[in-house]
């Protein structure tokens, strides 16, 4: 952790910063259901810290309101179902084509819920620009079955895609948008599109990826993982406790007037 904190405050020297975070396997462990994933208050410490000294924002899969009172740090800038849905201060912004989306979506929720009824350990979670499946609980014999179930619902609504994660399945928008057309968003909105601000943005999960391509050359990619895969991300932590860490010592290491 520290070796990555000294890369980056290196490449920090004489700009300013701008931190995007997941949420789930980046700020909290992963962990069996959802709603158990509950922000450390020593995490939301540090957060509130780091927001002083530079911008921050946590990008993230879930539903907006849902992250963001999890997170509970107003000052942060909050993107929820992957990007589709943006808030902070000064900032509001909805993808003009997600909500063409939302009865498709609705009508696969229920399309799914029907087809894995006898499935156990499949959870739905229905968000306002996207649903997921997870399956972190069911068998392995099983999934199979729930693959094909969210496959059978993409096929009825085209307007729709799927994208993997951490055993979860995801039907979104077929929009050409992702975490990392939000995070280029964000820079532009926030008037952070420039060469004296260093994007740094930290991600657990495949979707993660698009943010670390995105920032590719412009920015830094870190990629949580306990076990080694290929990523774009430049640097890695190893869990959510060394994300924790490696926070904490960038706060102390910024000035809080660094923050124009």
């Amino acid at each position: 952790m520290k070796a990555v904190l000294s890369e980056v405050l290196k490449a920090s020297a004489g700009r300013r910063l701008a931190v995007f975070l997941d949420y789930d396997g980046t700020l909290t462990p992963i962990v069996e259901r959802p709603e158990d994933a509950v922000l450390a208050p020593q995490t939301r410490a540090v957060l509130r810290s780091l927001a002083r000294r530079c911008a921050l924002a946590v990008v993230s899969g879930r539903d907006l309101p849902d992250v963001r009172s999890r997170v509970g740090v107003p000052a942060l800038h909050y993107a929820g179902s992957h990007g589709f849905d943006i808030e902070g201060p000064g900032v509001r912004h909805q993808h003009p084509r997600a909500q063409a989306a939302a009865a498709a979506l609705h009508a696969a929720a229920e399309e799914i819920a029907g087809d894995t009824a006898g499935v156990a350990g499949v959870q739905l979670e229905p968000k306002r620009f996207a649903l997921a499946v997870h399956y972190r609980r069911a068998r392995e014999a099983d999934l199979p079955a729930v693959r094909a179930a969210v496959e059978r619902a993409r096929e009825r609504h085209p307007e729709l895609r799927v994208s993997g994660g951490k055993k979860v399945l995801e039907l979104q928008p077929d929009i050409g948008w992702d975490k990392g057309r939000a995070v280029l968003w964000l820079l532009r909105a926030l008037h952070l599109d420039r060469r004296d601000v260093l994007p740094l943005y930290i991600g657990d999960d495949l979707t993660d990826e698009d943010a670390f391509r995105a920032l590719a050359g412009r920015g830094i990619g870190i990629a949580v993982q306990e076990e080694r895969r290929p990523t774009a991300a430049r640097f890695t932590l190893r869990d959510p406790a060394e994300v924790r860490a490696f926070l904490a010592g960038l706060s102390r290491a910024v000035a809080p007037q660094a923050r124009a």
